[in-house]
């Protein structure tokens, strides 16, 4: 003969909560771990010329970015700089960096070309032979350079 146990009044019933918690727990690290925090990018004075073939593109981490503005004030990394600290700077990059060197510059278009191609031939000098110029989807409006 089997005997059931009949659950009387008394008894409470408990929900188990330390598997819950636990179970909580790792959710809540799991979307801190996954979600990344938005980084903010200073912006250039610089007004980017347009292209129909611009594409987005992500950025490097050991990537060098110029950017020079309309009156040829230079930018590094979202600082103004002087062309002897310029020189400095790509060359202490080019010394530290072996193998391929990248560097993207971000030009005003209505920059004169002889500032481009000073900027271009200082890169060279340094032994950074991949350089990319930024430019803007051709359909979007114009917005700010941005430095990562």
């Amino acid at each position: 003969m089997s005997r059931r146990r009949s659950h009387t009044e008394d008894e409470a019933f408990e929900l188990p909560l330390i598997p819950m918690i636990d179970c909580m727990l790792v959710i809540i690290i799991y979307f801190l771990v996954s979600t990344t925090m938005k980084h903010t990018e200073p912006e250039l004075p610089i007004d980017l010329p347009p292209s129909g073939a611009s594409v987005e593109a992500p950025v490097e981490e050991d990537l060098l970015v110029i950017g020079v503005d309309a009156q040829g004030q230079r930018y590094l990394n979202g600082e103004v700089v002087t062309t002897a600290l310029l020189h400095e700077t790509l060359k202490a990059r080019a010394q530290a960096t072996p193998g391929e060197k990248k560097v993207r510059i971000d030009a005003d278009q209505s920059l004169p070309y002889r500032d481009l191609v000073e900027v271009i031939e200082l890169c060279q000098f340094w032994g950074f032979r991949s350089i990319g110029l930024h430019t803007r989807d051709a359909g979007k409006p114009a917005k700010r350079a941005s430095i990562p």
